[in-house]
Protein backbone atom coordinates (compact mmCIF):
# COMPACT_ATOMS: atom_id res chain seq x y z
CA UNK A 1 0.00 0.00 0.00
CA UNK A 2 1.53 3.33 -1.02
CA UNK A 3 0.71 6.95 -0.88
CA UNK A 4 -0.64 8.91 -4.22
CA UNK A 5 1.71 11.34 -5.28
CA UNK A 6 -1.24 13.71 -5.38
CA UNK A 7 -1.06 13.69 -1.72
CA UNK A 8 2.58 14.88 -1.38
CA UNK A 9 2.24 18.08 -0.80
CA UNK A 10 -1.64 18.16 1.01
CA UNK A 11 -0.27 14.89 3.61
CA UNK A 12 2.62 17.34 5.12
CA UNK A 13 0.75 20.29 5.14
CA UNK A 14 -2.17 18.85 6.93
CA UNK A 15 0.41 17.10 9.21
CA UNK A 16 1.55 20.94 10.28
CA UNK A 17 -1.89 22.46 10.79
CA UNK A 18 -3.44 19.67 12.30
CA UNK A 19 -0.20 19.31 15.11
CA UNK A 20 -0.14 22.81 15.32
CA UNK A 21 -3.55 23.26 16.17
CA UNK A 22 -3.52 20.99 18.56
CA UNK A 23 -0.57 22.04 20.76
CA UNK A 24 -1.88 25.39 20.44
CA UNK A 25 -5.46 24.87 22.01
CA UNK A 26 -3.65 22.56 24.49
CA UNK A 27 -0.96 24.37 25.67
CA UNK A 28 -2.65 27.72 25.71
CA UNK A 29 -5.84 26.95 26.89
CA UNK A 30 -6.15 23.55 28.34
CA UNK A 31 -2.91 22.31 29.99
CA UNK A 32 -3.56 23.98 33.40
CA UNK A 33 -6.84 24.24 33.01
CA UNK A 34 -9.69 21.76 35.11
CA UNK A 35 -10.36 20.28 31.21
CA UNK A 36 -6.87 19.24 30.73
CA UNK A 37 -8.33 15.77 30.05
CA UNK A 38 -9.86 17.52 27.17
CA UNK A 39 -6.54 17.75 25.39
CA UNK A 40 -6.21 14.01 25.36
CA UNK A 41 -9.93 14.20 23.21
CA UNK A 42 -7.93 16.60 20.93
CA UNK A 43 -5.27 14.64 20.18
CA UNK A 44 -7.35 11.59 19.39
CA UNK A 45 -9.46 13.64 17.15
CA UNK A 46 -6.40 15.37 15.09
CA UNK A 47 -4.82 11.53 14.81
CA UNK A 48 -8.51 10.52 13.28
CA UNK A 49 -8.19 13.67 11.06
CA UNK A 50 -4.97 12.84 9.47
CA UNK A 51 -5.60 9.43 9.33
CA UNK A 52 -8.64 9.71 7.36
CA UNK A 53 -6.52 12.06 4.79
CA UNK A 54 -3.44 9.30 4.23
CA UNK A 55 -6.16 7.39 3.57
CA UNK A 56 -7.93 9.04 0.83
CA UNK A 57 -4.64 9.71 -1.06
CA UNK A 58 -3.71 5.40 -0.45
CA UNK A 59 -2.53 4.04 -3.83
CA UNK A 60 -3.02 0.54 -3.71
CA UNK A 61 -1.37 -1.84 -6.20
CA UNK A 62 -4.15 -3.03 -8.69
CA UNK A 63 -4.10 -6.52 -10.55
CA UNK A 64 -5.25 -4.73 -13.62
CA UNK A 65 -8.07 -7.14 -15.77
CA UNK A 66 -7.53 -6.20 -19.10
CA UNK A 67 -10.73 -7.32 -22.02
CA UNK A 68 -10.15 -5.70 -25.36
CA UNK A 69 -14.02 -6.34 -25.81
CA UNK A 70 -15.06 -4.58 -22.74
CA UNK A 71 -14.80 -1.38 -21.08
CA UNK A 72 -12.94 -1.70 -17.42
CA UNK A 73 -14.32 0.70 -14.48
CA UNK A 74 -12.74 3.84 -14.49
CA UNK A 75 -12.38 4.37 -10.74
CA UNK A 76 -13.80 2.54 -7.16
CA UNK A 77 -17.08 3.44 -6.00
CA UNK A 78 -20.79 3.04 -6.51
CA UNK A 79 -23.21 3.13 -9.79
CA UNK A 80 -25.61 5.45 -9.22
CA UNK A 81 -27.08 6.26 -12.72
CA UNK A 82 -26.94 3.67 -15.99
CA UNK A 83 -29.39 5.19 -18.58
CA UNK A 84 -29.57 6.28 -22.11
CA UNK A 85 -28.57 9.97 -22.69
CA UNK A 86 -28.20 12.49 -25.73
CA UNK A 87 -24.64 13.67 -25.72
CA UNK A 88 -23.75 17.09 -27.02
CA UNK A 89 -20.39 17.46 -26.83
CA UNK A 90 -18.67 14.59 -28.93
CA UNK A 91 -20.65 11.88 -29.83
CA UNK A 92 -23.63 13.84 -31.09
CA UNK A 93 -26.03 11.01 -30.66
CA UNK A 94 -27.79 8.78 -27.74
CA UNK A 95 -25.29 6.81 -25.52
CA UNK A 96 -25.53 4.63 -22.61
CA UNK A 97 -24.03 6.28 -19.59
CA UNK A 98 -22.74 4.59 -16.53
CA UNK A 99 -22.23 7.43 -13.39
CA UNK A 100 -19.71 5.64 -10.56
CA UNK A 101 -19.96 7.97 -7.12
CA UNK A 102 -16.37 8.08 -5.82
CA UNK A 103 -17.27 8.88 -1.83
CA UNK A 104 -13.87 9.89 0.11
CA UNK A 105 -13.69 6.49 1.39
CA UNK A 106 -12.92 5.61 -1.89
CA UNK A 107 -9.65 4.98 -3.81
CA UNK A 108 -9.48 7.97 -5.97
CA UNK A 109 -6.75 7.12 -8.79
CA UNK A 110 -8.56 7.20 -11.62
CA UNK A 111 -7.63 4.75 -14.72
CA UNK A 112 -8.37 4.30 -18.63
CA UNK A 113 -11.24 2.04 -19.70
CA UNK A 114 -9.98 1.03 -22.96
CA UNK A 115 -6.90 1.48 -25.11
CA UNK A 116 -6.63 3.13 -27.97
CA UNK A 117 -5.84 6.84 -29.03
CA UNK A 118 -7.02 9.72 -26.76
CA UNK A 119 -9.44 11.54 -29.43
CA UNK A 120 -11.09 14.36 -27.46
CA UNK A 121 -10.25 16.17 -24.28
CA UNK A 122 -11.86 19.09 -22.89
CA UNK A 123 -11.91 20.62 -19.81
CA UNK A 124 -15.24 22.76 -18.44
CA UNK A 125 -14.85 24.80 -15.43
CA UNK A 126 -18.33 24.24 -14.10
CA UNK A 127 -19.99 24.61 -10.77
CA UNK A 128 -19.44 21.90 -7.67
CA UNK A 129 -23.18 20.67 -6.94
CA UNK A 130 -23.18 17.80 -4.68
CA UNK A 131 -21.83 14.57 -6.90
CA UNK A 132 -25.26 12.97 -6.46
CA UNK A 133 -26.73 15.72 -7.97
CA UNK A 134 -28.13 14.48 -11.43
CA UNK A 135 -27.18 18.19 -13.05
CA UNK A 136 -23.78 17.32 -11.25
CA UNK A 137 -23.15 15.40 -15.08
CA UNK A 138 -23.31 18.71 -17.06
CA UNK A 139 -23.12 21.94 -14.41
CA UNK A 140 -20.18 20.56 -12.60
CA UNK A 141 -16.37 21.17 -12.92
CA UNK A 142 -15.34 18.13 -15.45
CA UNK A 143 -13.06 17.09 -17.83
CA UNK A 144 -14.39 14.57 -20.70
CA UNK A 145 -11.70 12.41 -22.74
CA UNK A 146 -12.76 10.24 -25.41
CA UNK A 147 -10.57 7.03 -26.36
CA UNK A 148 -10.94 5.07 -29.21
CA UNK A 149 -9.33 1.96 -31.16
CA UNK A 150 -10.56 0.60 -34.65
CA UNK A 151 -13.12 -0.99 -32.48
CA UNK A 152 -15.21 1.68 -30.81
CA UNK A 153 -14.88 4.40 -28.67
CA UNK A 154 -15.54 5.13 -24.93
CA UNK A 155 -16.12 8.47 -23.44
CA UNK A 156 -15.48 9.32 -20.17
CA UNK A 157 -15.84 12.61 -17.68
CA UNK A 158 -13.96 13.01 -14.57
CA UNK A 159 -16.67 15.33 -12.50
CA UNK A 160 -15.72 17.18 -9.27
CA UNK A 161 -18.44 17.34 -6.45
CA UNK A 162 -19.14 19.34 -3.61
CA UNK A 163 -15.50 18.64 -1.63
CA UNK A 164 -13.48 17.59 -4.41
CA UNK A 165 -11.96 21.14 -6.35
CA UNK A 166 -8.90 19.39 -8.25
CA UNK A 167 -9.23 17.24 -11.28
CA UNK A 168 -6.10 15.93 -11.79
CA UNK A 169 -5.37 14.19 -15.29
CA UNK A 170 -2.30 13.17 -17.06
CA UNK A 171 -2.86 12.01 -20.41
CA UNK A 172 -3.35 14.29 -23.36
CA UNK A 173 -5.28 14.31 -27.08
CA UNK A 174 -3.31 12.15 -29.38
CA UNK A 175 -1.92 10.15 -26.69
CA UNK A 176 -2.02 6.39 -27.37
CA UNK A 177 -3.32 4.87 -23.62
CA UNK A 178 -3.20 1.28 -21.86
CA UNK A 179 -6.79 -0.42 -20.85
CA UNK A 180 -6.46 0.04 -16.83
CA UNK A 181 -3.05 2.29 -16.97
CA UNK A 182 -3.86 5.53 -14.20
CA UNK A 183 -4.60 8.34 -16.28
CA UNK A 184 -5.70 10.80 -13.21
CA UNK A 185 -6.75 11.42 -10.10
CA UNK A 186 -9.81 13.52 -8.43
CA UNK A 187 -9.24 15.34 -5.10
CA UNK A 188 -12.11 13.92 -2.72
CA UNK A 189 -15.59 13.19 -2.81
CA UNK A 190 -16.22 13.04 -7.09
CA UNK A 191 -17.95 10.61 -9.83
CA UNK A 192 -16.98 9.25 -13.10
CA UNK A 193 -19.31 8.66 -16.03
CA UNK A 194 -18.47 6.76 -18.70
CA UNK A 195 -20.39 7.20 -22.24
CA UNK A 196 -20.79 4.02 -24.02
CA UNK A 197 -22.60 2.67 -26.89
CA UNK A 198 -25.84 1.94 -27.13
CA UNK A 199 -25.59 -1.14 -28.50
CA UNK A 200 -23.47 -2.62 -25.93
CA UNK A 201 -23.94 -4.97 -23.13
CA UNK A 202 -24.38 -3.40 -19.93
CA UNK A 203 -22.62 -5.52 -17.33
CA UNK A 204 -23.34 -4.06 -13.91
CA UNK A 205 -26.28 -2.72 -12.27
CA UNK A 206 -27.77 0.30 -10.23
CA UNK A 207 -25.85 0.27 -6.75
CA UNK A 208 -23.53 -2.16 -7.42
CA UNK A 209 -20.12 -1.05 -6.04
CA UNK A 210 -17.39 -1.87 -9.20
CA UNK A 211 -13.17 -1.59 -8.79
CA UNK A 212 -11.02 0.49 -11.27
CA UNK A 213 -9.16 -1.09 -13.14
CA UNK A 214 -11.22 -4.22 -12.08
CA UNK A 215 -15.15 -4.29 -12.71
CA UNK A 216 -15.76 -5.13 -16.13
CA UNK A 217 -18.75 -2.35 -17.00
CA UNK A 218 -19.64 -3.46 -20.61
CA UNK A 219 -18.76 -5.59 -23.62
CA UNK A 220 -19.05 -5.04 -27.17
CA UNK A 221 -21.43 -6.85 -28.73
CA UNK A 222 -20.56 -9.60 -31.53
Amino acid sequence: MGLHREGRVIIPVSFVIIAGICSVLYFTLLRDSRIWPLGIVLLFAGIILFGLILNFFRNPKVDVVTDPEGVIAPADGKVVVIEEIEDPHYFKSKVTQISIFMSPFNVHVNRNPISGAVKFLRYHKGKNLVAYNPKSSQENEQTMFVIGDEKWEIGFKQIAGAVARRICWYIKEGDKVEQGQEMGFIKFGSRIDVLIPTDAEILVQLGQPVHGGVTTLARKQP
